[in-house]
């Protein structure tokens, strides 16, 4: 059964993008992420432009965001205040994002910048990914035990404007969480995705956060800023397909269910590697397609044009 996608302009199988919500939904439930940033390379392999795939992604992203922030305030794991000035850089980073968005959807050059963002930076996260669950995975069958501080003090902590954070029992400058959420408004303007899978390595190793209170204040942050990234998208640039977000949402809540449940059989490191391995095989695809001759080749000139 065909669904008109009209910010689109194209027709999809609706059992195809349910399938595919769920897919990720499942996924996002075993792994404990977003999923944007596999959700958005995944349509555009589909057919859907990469600006509506971005643009659309980003709408998910704030309800399927809400219920993990409530979940995580219940258990008393958000800091409230660090996610306010990360949230501060969000909202700077995604006016920007969206200028340069429509600045670079003017010249032509939208999907290109996107599909070569994701090949980036998903191949660095997927590639450092695999390097450490593989160390973890040979750690374990060594029965090595590695001791390590909770983190380390780097010269960006020493910066002025400094604050007091009690829930992440930190005293740092204010200027690098600010600055992260900055550059994740930007992603989340450019490529569609939250910002957790480069926020929460940096919250841990470089801001010193705790683990347990990483998770929920990145999702604190990460509503809000997908929040403003769809406003702004859909009053700038028109390319929010909310019939697409809707039906990609209906799939992506039954499967995240039977991701938790199928999660609880897996260890830590199994899960992350397995997460790599499906990071790298995008990145692959995404390469392949920027690379590979395509099967039609037209023109856009008139008749009788060289």
């Amino acid at each position: 059964m065909q669904v008109y996608l009209p910010i689109a302009e194209v027709s999809i199988n609706v059992f195809l993008l349910v399938g595919l919500g769920g897919a990720i939904g499942f996924l996002s439930g075993l792994f404990g992420v977003g999923g944007g940033f596999l959700m958005t390379p995944l349509l555009i392999f589909i057919g859907i432009p990469a600006p509506v795939a971005v643009a659309s992604e980003a709408n998910q992203i704030v309800a399927s965001s809400v219920s993990g922030v409530i979940a995580h305030w219940r258990r008393g794991n958000v800091d409230f205040k660090m996610g306010g000035v990360l949230l501060a850089g969000g909202f700077v980073g995604s006016y920007l994002g969206v200028e340069l968005f429509a600045w670079l959807r003017t010249v032509g050059q939208i999907d290109l910048v996107i599909r070569l963002s994701y090949v980036f930076f998903l191949g660095i996260v997927g590639a450092m990914m695999l390097v450490e669950s593989s160390r973890a995975i040979l750690r374990r069958r060594s029965g090595t035990v590695v001791r390590r501080k909770l983190h380390q003090h780097y010269w960006v902590h020493r910066l002025p404007l400094r604050m007091r954070f009690r829930k992440s029992k930190l005293y740092i400058s204010a200027i690098p969480p600010f600055t992260i959420g900055a550059l994740v408004g930007v992603l989340a303007a450019i490529m569609g995705v939250g910002g957790g899978f480069l926020m929460v390595p940096a919250m841990i190793y470089l801001l010193g956060m705790p683990t347990i209170v990483v998770v929920g204040t990145s999702l604190f942050q990460i509503i809000f800023v997908t929040a403003n990234v769809t406003f702004l998208q859909s009053v700038t640039t028109q390319t929010v397909d909310v019939v697409l977000a809707l039906v990609l949402l209906a799939g992506a809540v039954v499967g995240a269910q039977f991701g938790s449940r199928a999660g609880q059989y897996l260890r830590g490191e199994q899960l992350r590697g397995l997460l790599a391995v499906i990071v790298l095989a995008v990145v692959a695809k995404l390469v392949f397609d920027l690379v590979v001759t395509p099967e039609d080749l037209f023109s856009l000139g008139g008749p009788g044009s060289h």
